[in-house]
């Protein structure tokens, strides 16, 4: 997929305030500081359409972006933040899951994962919450390029022994750089395929 548009067209406080949900879309969505923003800037050849920061949890509301002018790439809250309090957390939490549960045309969630790390409770429950909730989605490991390739491969194959322990059949998995770009043709590649057969299936999202 070549991307031709990519422009900002809302931030969202709450599931509703979303612009309709008339095209497709796809979230992304990731504990705080997983390297979300830059990935998405790294998709769309985009130096900052996507806000980074040093700051965890910088991504407060839900943001919408158009692509190509035929879909939606939504910018998501992370999760697991851990400077924040418990009511913002909860607030937080509140405002991703009835998104992810209400959101009529959400195609695929990616689940981003931190590659440098082992396995981790709070990126293993929110995807076992995905699951069991009949969320489509996908899970995107960044930052491969920070670790020797063995070592981030090896988390990778970490992660996937740990789901397979409850998973029969693993979701779709990608690898990726946003510094080299890694994994970035190969998501796109999904969206476009994706896209079409919602096209030829004549797929509507309009009640």
């Amino acid at each position: 997929m070549v991307i031709k548009t990519a422009t900002f067209v809302k931030s969202s406080g709450k599931w509703q305030d979303c612009p309709e949900p008339n095209i497709p879309e796809y979230a992304f969505i990731g504990r705080s500081n997983v390297g979300k923003s830059s990935l998405i800037n790294a998709m769309m050849n985009h130096k900052d359409l996507a806000k980074t920061s040093q700051t965890p949890g910088k991504t407060q509301l839900i943001n919408h972006f158009l692509v190509n002018e035929s879909w939606y790439l939504t910018d998501l809250p992370g999760y697991g933040y851990a400077k924040v309090s418990k009511s913002i957390r909860k607030d937080f939490e509140k405002l991703i899951t009835n998104y992810i549960l209400n959101r009529k045309n959400l195609v695929n969630l990616f689940v981003l994962v931190d590659s440098r790390h082992k396995p981790q409770t709070i990126d293993m429950e929110f995807i076992q919450w995905c699951g069991e909730s009949g969320v489509p989605f996908s899970i995107v490991f960044t930052k491969v390029d920070k670790l020797k390739p063995n070592a981030a491969l090896q988390n990778v194959e970490d992660y996937k022994t740990e789901l397979h322990k409850t998973w029969e059949d693993l979701p779709e998995i990608y690898v990726t750089s946003a510094e080299k770009k890694q994994g970035c043709d190969e998501i796109l590649h999904f969206i476009q395929n994706t896209n079409e057969f919602l096209a030829n299936n004549n797929v509507s999202f309009d009640e």
